[in-house]
């Protein structure tokens, strides 16, 4: 039993690292999105008055609701740490040097993530719909609970409902208001009343559903409105006005100051919301039905828009004459004379109802269609809404596979460990995949593009870079090393490392001159040959040709060593001489010359015919460098030929 349960201890230490570093980086990622969280809705909950278990209630639901977003950027940011280290440390490549080759090492994690994936999915399929849907019931009952009585002075505070108030000063030790102003528009503006006070003092009800103004020294002045017998003048001209005079007023206003929680039920019976509450099978059940709805109100409209928009007016004939004229038009065509001829055949009041007549029925056949159009348009929305809860579900569990296909990868690729590199480059690549996901999501609820391929764009994107990076990192590339794109940038702009021989202090072979003379010859003929056969290269040959490169390599190679022999001399004339020799660019081509997807290039004319213009200028300056290696072999062969005194071999 034990042998069938087994783990390599390659296996075991790699998953050993890889879980306390993904729970570490979980940790991180999920705090930072409840910090983004708190921002967006910290003014709906502070200063109401919640309770701690109230707030901490809502985070731990948020937290929950927001697994989806720190999972996978946990996953890439452990990936690119993990396999940071180890390339750092050198492990990585003893583990190659031992045979075990990168995917291999990767495949204990890979399970791993299939696994974590696999959760996530049955994790918002069944757990996340009832947890959203406490959360937005919660979220919905603290917005809506009335602020906590906090009244500024010297400012009109109007988070009472029908009342302003103005405080000049407050007693912070007594908690007396002085210097009073109250407008109570409770019941309308005509209706408006104005009290003014020397101080007042303020409480609530023991249910703290009513608050309790005590105010001292004061007036109230209050609209008073006559009977419907007074005259027009006197109403215009002059507004009565009741005027008290108190000691001591004491006035009662409805203010709900308990936190009343929002059942579960609202939620899920919202027919534009409940998205949030539903599984996979619920999900597709209320979009078949919804779809069902729409189908048939569609009909319907069209019906409608046939019998009785543009064709209405066959509605007014007799029903077994409503086709007679067009049956006899057929049989006897004649010229049907426009509509404008009949219309000015009429009087001009005959004219202007017919004309009214028209406006008011395409006036109400607009309005009626465009309240039609606004429930279809509702419908669809929430059709669509429902469409991104359905494929979230399954692009989130295939995120965390793709992140995880790029952080380890590009993590063995930079070798670079720690928190700094890594947390710059998953962030990065998060935000792309953000911004990348937003434009999905909101192309597909607007219903610009197809749901399928809104939700899944992201994917679509970040696919083809996992799959690049894998693709390299398995081939040990270097597409991270700065020397490469230093040295891509010098073939782009011709730019060539000049060569420096300064004389050596110590030679540990004499360079035979009459040999590296035949060599020379032999190099210039090599040369002659090279640019009678590739003096102009085709288009067919610039992508199934691979004798070029071979030929040009083979050249570079040659020269490389007849200078490097001529490096070993003593004479400064031949030094200063093998300094001017050039350095031979190699062609930079996308794919290699002759294989399949050169061959498809070739075919795909404006894509080949631009990649090969590109590669004429490269062209042309080798073909240059050529030339110029002929001349200084004819004039290094007669430095050489007039040396004639042989060198001595300097020991250390």
């Amino acid at each position: 039993m034990r042998r069938f349960f087994h783990i390599k201890r390659l296996y075991g230490y790699i998953l050993t690292t890889y879980i306390p570093l993904l729970l570490m980086t979980f940790a991180i990622c999920l705090f930072l999105v409840l910090m983004q969280f708190l921002w967006k809705y910290v003014e709906d909950m502070v200063g109401k008055g919640l309770e701690i278990s109230v707030l901490g209630e809502m985070f731990v639901y948020a937290a929950l609701t927001l697994v989806y977003i720190a999972l996978p950027l946990a996953i890439l940011l452990a990936s690119l740490m993990m396999f940071g280290n180890m390339g750092e440390s050198l492990e990585l490549l003893a583990v190659k040097a031992a045979g075990v080759p990168l995917l291999t090492a990767m495949k204990p994690l890979t399970i791993l993530i299939v696994g974590i994936a696999v959760g996530v999915f049955f994790y918002q399929n069944n757990a996340l719909p009832k947890i959203q849907t406490k959360f937005y019931s919660l979220l919905i009952s603290i917005r809506q609970a009335s602020p906590e009585l906090d009244i500024p002075e010297e400012v009109f505070y109007k988070d009472i409902p029908g009342y302003n108030l103005y405080v000049g000063k407050k007693d912070q030790k007594t908690g007396m208001l002085h210097n009073v102003l109250i407008y109570d528009i409770a019941s309308g503006f005509n209706n408006m009343a104005v009290i003014i006070c020397d101080s007042a003092e303020m409480s609530t009800t023991d249910d703290k559903k009513m608050l309790i103004f005590t105010m001292y020294s004061g007036q109230q002045f209050q609209n008073f409105q006559q009977g419907n017998g007074s005259s027009s003048r006197y109403n215009e001209d002059f507004v009565p006005y009741a005027r008290e005079s108190f000691d001591t007023k004491t006035m009662m206003i409805a203010y709900d100051a308990n936190f009343n929680r929002m059942g579960e039920e609202v939620i899920e019976g919202s027919a534009t919301s409940n998205y949030v509450s539903k599984n996979l099978a619920e999900l597709g059940a209320s979009i078949d039905s919804m779809s069902l709805i729409l189908d048939s109100v569609n009909r319907v409209d069209r019906k409608t828009m046939k019998n009785h928009s543009y064709l209405s007016f066959r509605n007014g004939y007799p029903a077994g004459k409503k086709d007679s004229l067009i049956a006899a038009a057929r049989l006897a065509p004649v010229d049907v004379p426009r509509p404008d001829t009949l219309v000015l055949t009429k009087a001009l009041n005959e004219q202007s109802a017919i004309l009214q007549s028209a406006y008011m029925k395409a006036d109400n056949n607009s309005n009626e269609f465009l309240f039609r159009s606004l429930n279809k348009t509702t419908t669809q929305r929430t059709i669509n809404r429902h469409w991104v809860e359905w494929h979230r579900k399954f692009t989130i569990p295939f995120t965390c596979l793709i992140f995880f296909f790029i952080g380890a990868p590009l993590g063995s690729i930079v070798r670079k460990g720690g928190l700094g590199t890594p947390i710059v480059i998953s962030v990065i690549l998060f935000i792309i995949y953000y911004i990348v996901e937003n434009v999905g999501y909101k192309m597909t609820r607007d219903g610009v593009w197809a749901h399928w391929f809104g939700m899944w764009f992201s994917s679509f994107v970040l696919l083809p870079i996992g799959i690049f990076l894998t693709y390299k990192a398995v081939n040990d590339s270097v597409i991270m090393n700065a020397d490469t794109y230093v040295n891509l940038f010098k073939r782009l702009f011709f730019i060539r490392d000049k060569r420096k021989y300064p004389v050596k202090s110590v030679i540990i072979e004499k360079p035979d001159y009459e040999k590296i003379s035949q060599s020379l010859s032999d190099l210039s003929q090599r040369i002659d040959r090279f640019l009678d056969r590739y003096g102009r290269l085709s288009y067919k040959d610039y992508w199934t040709d691979t004798n070029y490169n071979k030929e040009l390599r083979s050249l570079r190679s040659s020269l490389e060593i007849i200078l490097n022999s001529l490096s070993n001399s003593r004479k400064l004339e031949v030094l200063a001489k093998a300094e001017e020799f050039p350095v031979i660019f190699n062609i930079v081509r996308i794919f290699n010359t002759g294989s399949i997807p050169a061959k498809i290039c070739m075919y795909l004319f404006p894509v080949g015919i631009i990649l090969r213009l590109l590669s004429i200028p490269l062209e042309w300056t080798i073909r240059k460098d050529l030339r110029n290696i002929q001349r200084l072999n004819g004039e290094m062969v007669n430095i050489l030929h007039g040396i004639h005194e042989p060198e001595t071999i300097a020991l250390v």
